[in-house]
């Protein structure tokens, strides 16, 4: 069947990606799969109508040991859809991944939900670390590095994100083309070395080297097929399923500093480490087990070329995209300053050094709730809807809270919580955000595209605090830093609104 020009092409484009009305059958609905194989021409869309199979096991109808789905993008619209195309032509389509095979989503079964669960496990070992960072930067500035400025010991935390997400760019192409084990399988055991490693290290250089080259390197390969592969078998219930992956850096953020705030004391540094790499080896049998692709690639007669697995910048000449991933930026300037320095901003405020520990493990407490509730609202009053609220939120409790929270435990406990919460929403939902743009079989490119942008935030939002804190005596130092935190998020949120209004408009009742 081929769709003819509809009197406003634009509108159609989204229309027709929408997922069936509560009570509709999917057999008798139409699949509009969105092809980008010309990105160029904005690609086009093709109806078909198939009977749905029974796929609540995660299989697809090529047979019972079979995880892929067969490509049904293959054939091009000549006539209606060249003149979709180029009203919906800016880069990306308006919401291809709802375009995307509905019918062959499992929307869960066995399979997809072991998926998830090897995506959390993955994702702690990624996640978990870097939501404990505030313990490591406490203990490293009283102990190995003592003399060293917070700016200094700020560019350790920062190039480990920023390596997880840059070195990202690359891992994105090559999960979309050649999938998630071998990726998954070099990543855990570089994280497991990394702690080794780090264990055995005393110096600022050493410390650099394994915690942040070798560290952000497994980061880098575990992070995209952890979010990828939900992809392949979520698509209306994707919000969801994300949410439940993500909340393990939220778990990891409270288990690791509660037992680092045990270990350290007692046994020591090098062993607290060896703990942490001995759990990361556990995580990595599952992750390596259940990760796995589903969608083929993009249907080509060309042999594959070097171009297919360099990043795609494309997708920048959307606006919606580009408004996004500026926006991922913003956001992660301003998360990471609580994240790194709340522990040494209570200490200096008279709580105990290890029991300061426990505000990250509040944070992280609120984060499990942030990553799971959001994801579930977003299904179904829309993902930008949503993630505009939480920044919204982030941004009210940083000038209202933690401005004036000083000595005041109770309102720091209570911002750690409720901070959590939002910006752990923030989190969950930027890939889900991400994948509304896109084709689900290009995830990777451009998840990791946006994700190599927001590598620079990450790169500097740690030693930018830590240069502010240098800047000025006690409080006005600590102001900086968190009025920083503040503006950041405040930007991130004009942006994410502006995506959304581009997208669909001002009304805010609008889903999407």
């Amino acid at each position: 069947m081929t769709l003819g020009r509809a009197p406003n092409a634009e509108d159609s484009c989204l229309k027709n990606q929408q997922p069936p009305r509560e009570g509709e059958s999917l057999s008798s609905t139409p699949t509009f799969i969105y092809d980008s194989s010309d990105q160029e021409k904005g690609g086009s869309f093709v109806s078909q109508k198939k009977q749905r199979e029974d796929l609540s096991d995660g299989r697809d109808s090529s047979g019972p040991d079979s995880d892929t789905i067969q490509d049904l993008s293959d054939r091009t619209d000549d006539e209606g859809a060249n003149s979709n195309s180029k009203e919906c032509e800016n880069g990306l389509a308006r919401q291809p991944s709802a375009a995307t095979t509905i019918i062959d989503f499992p929307e869960g079964g066995l399979q997809g939900w072991l998926v998830v669960f090897g995506s959390f496990c993955a994702m702690i070992s990624v996640f978990g670390l870097i939501n404990s960072a505030a313990v490591f930067e406490s203990y490293f500035s009283t102990h190995q590095l003592v003399n060293h400025s917070a700016s200094e010991i700020g560019w350790i935390f920062s190039l480990y994100l920023f390596i997880v997400f840059f070195v990202g760019i690359q891992v994105g192409p090559i999960f979309d083309r050649y999938g998630a084990r071998l990726l998954v399988a070099v990543g855990s055991l570089l994280v497991v070395l990394s702690l080794m490693l780090l264990s055995l290290s005393k110096t600022y250089y050493q410390i650099m080297l394994t915690y942040s080259v070798l560290g952000g390197l497994g980061g880098a390969l575990l992070n995209c097929p952890a979010y990828g592969s939900i992809t392949h078998f979520f698509n209306v219930r994707r919000g969801l399923a994300t949410g439940v992956a993500t909340i393990s850096g939220g778990i990891g953020g409270i288990i690791f500093p509660i037992m680092l705030r045990s270990t350290l004391p007692s046994i020591g540094f090098p062993w607290s480490c060896r703990i942490l790499g001995f759990i990361m080896l556990g995580l990595a049998v599952p992750a390596n087990l259940f990760i796995k692709t589903r969608l083929k690639p993009k249907a080509t007669h060309e042999k594959p070329k070097i171009s297919h697995l360099l990043p795609d910048f494309s997708g920048f000449r959307d606006l919606r995209y580009a408004f996004s991933a500026i926006g991922i930026f913003f956001m992660e300037w301003g998360l990471f300053m609580p994240l790194t320095y709340i522990v040494s901003y209570a200490a200096a405020h008279g709580q105990d050094a290890t029991e300061s520990y426990l505000l990250l493990a509040y944070l992280n407490a609120g984060s499990v709730l942030g990553r799971v509730l959001p994801g579930l609202f977003a299904d179904k009053l829309g993902r930008f809807n949503v993630v505009i609220i939480t920044i919204s939120l982030c941004v009210i409790l940083v000038f209202a809270m933690w401005l004036p929270a000083a000595m005041n435990k109770s309102v720091l406990i209570g911002y750690a919580v409720l901070f959590g919460f939002a910006s752990g929403s923030n989190l969950g939902l930027v890939p889900v955000c991400l994948g509304q743009l896109c084709d689900a079989r290009q995830f990777g490119r451009y998840y990791s595209t946006a994700m190599m942008v927001a590598s620079f935030g990450t790169l500097s939002s740690v030693p930018i605090g830590g240069a502010l804190l240098e800047m000025g005596s006690g409080e006005t130092g600590w102001r900086g830093v968190i009025i920083f935190s503040g503006l950041s998020y405040f930007i991130a949120l004009a942006c994410y609104t502006s995506a959304r209004v581009l997208a669909v408009g001002f009304n805010p009742r609008t889903k999407f």
